[in-house]
């Protein structure tokens, strides 16, 4: 009964407050909605404040070249959906991995010249113009710290420093830089490390974030540790004892020395061939080169 009683007071008592503070915004000519928008803008503005607090250059692809990373890094989200960053189905034709004997740091995604490109989050443009191989390039960092890179556009319509939200129009899709066709190349990093795009974000149509938190291991950040021609199997981590035991299990790279064949390496390291061209996604009869690393289960 006294908790009851306890209740009706506090409800009273809030409806009076809203009653004056109603009334007294009404006096001054201001809405609930007014201050409430006034209020978020300037949430909006401290946030990205804090963003580009540190590492902020609008000048430079990676800021955070003198950064040391440890793993794993811990990623959070307060969304549970993001934008897609083309306005029509996606078809994702390159994946994160190794491509041509190169790292593919991000995904291509199929689009037409002209086509939208959008944000994928709220954020704050940090790099927006010609960058050697991404061509026309925007980078947005959003308030998790995360950044999103869209490259190879046709044209931008942001500027450094804007804030923009998620669905904003950055630029058009094109085939600026060293692309071969018109496509999208979309890299997803955290303090400078390219991490696996599909790792976090849902790219098959559901447009959805993984999870409100998410672990990076290195495996998910080395893109010789993937193929570009085929999709990871996802082993998601979401929490940090998820991921330290996670980092006891991962797998080692190995670097191939002088006088190395898949032989000698199985047999060093107690795994079979076959096992290591799985991993690597070479043939038993690839040629090694000294140098080579190799990932060993």
């Amino acid at each position: 009964m006294k908790l009851k009683l306890s209740a009706l007071v506090l409800l009273f008592f809030s409806i009076n407050a809203y009653s004056q503070i109603n009334t007294s915004l009404y006096s001054l000519g201001i809405s609930f909605e007014d201050l409430s928008n006034y209020l978020n803008i300037n949430n909006t503005e401290k946030e990205a404040h804090d963003i580009m607090a540190s590492h902020w250059d609008t000048q430079v692809y990676n800021p955070y070249k003198d950064e040391k990373v440890t793993f794993p890094l811990q990623i959070t989200f307060n969304d549970s959906i993001f934008n897609s960053p083309i306005l029509k189905d996606k078809v994702v034709t390159s994946r994160y991995g190794w491509r041509w004997r190169r790292a593919h740091q991000g995904i291509d995604i199929d689009l037409i010249k002209g086509d939208d490109v959008v944000a994928m989050l709220d954020g704050v443009i940090r790099f927006a113009k010609y960058n050697s191989g991404h061509g026309k390039l925007v980078i947005v960092r959003h308030y998790n710290g995360l950044e999103t890179a869209y490259a190879h556009l046709s044209s931008i319509r942001v500027k450094a420093n804007d804030t923009v939200v998620g669905g904003e129009i950055l630029g058009k899709g094109g085939a600026t830089g060293n692309a071969r066709g018109s496509h999208l190349h979309l890299i997803t990093s955290y303090k400078g490390v390219a991490i696996n795009p599909e790792y976090l974000f849902d790219f098959s149509g559901t447009d959805s974030i993984r999870s409100n938190e998410i672990w990076v291991t290195r495996r998910w950040a080395t893109p010789y540790l993937h193929s570009s021609k085929q999709t990871t199997k996802l082993e998601l981590l979401q929490s940090e004892a998820e991921a330290l035991a996670s980092l006891e299990r991962e797998k080692k790279v190995y670097v191939v020395k002088k006088g190395d064949t898949l032989s000698r390496i199985s047999q060093r390291n107690n795994v079979s061939i076959r096992s290591i061209c799985i991993n690597n996604n070479i043939k038993s009869t690839s040629l090694l080169k000294i140098g080579q690393k190799l990932y060993i289960d």
